[in-house]
């Protein structure tokens, strides 16, 4: 294992930490913007929204990708045949359409606040926890399939 793949790795995990972050704050931000009633806090939550959107998540989730694919790629054939991997990789795509998602979500809450209620966003917000869960299960464990 060369000293650059320790190097991927630790700006991987500190890039994924930013990105769950972000994951976990955004949607919670959806309760606050749908429970607003004055236009001021609409607008207000509408800023931090785009603020987390574009300057933290949407970055961290490239470095997470960029600095995946950089261990990755180069050690392919040795986790080819691991299915925990082929597992984490499916987990992190549809992490990365719930992020889509969230964008799509933010840009719907600027014109109609009320588009999802407060209750809808919080059940929202779970979604990630369990991708979380079984990404750090299976990187630790790895779980032979």
């Amino acid at each position: 294992m060369t000293a650059y793949f320790l190097w991927f790795k630790a700006w991987h995990v500190i890039a994924m930490v930013c990105w769950f972050a972000g994951i976990f704050y955004l949607p919670r931000l959806f309760v606050y913007h749908a429970m607003s009633e004055d236009t001021a806090s609409q607008q207000r939550f509408s800023v931090m929204e785009r603020k987390l959107y574009r300057g933290i998540m949407t970055p961290a989730m490239l470095a997470t990708w960029v600095l995946g694919l950089c261990m990755l790629v180069p050690n392919w054939a040795a986790y080819q045949a691991q299915g925990w991997l082929h597992v984490k990789l499916t987990l992190v795509v549809l992490l990365s359409a719930y992020h889509g998602l969230c964008g799509y979500y933010r840009k719907k809450l600027i014109d109609t606040p009320h588009y999802k209620s407060h209750v809808f966003w919080r059940w929202f917000n779970e979604v990630p926890v369990f991708i979380l869960c079984a990404v750090v299960i299976l990187v630790m464990v790895k779980p032979q399939f």
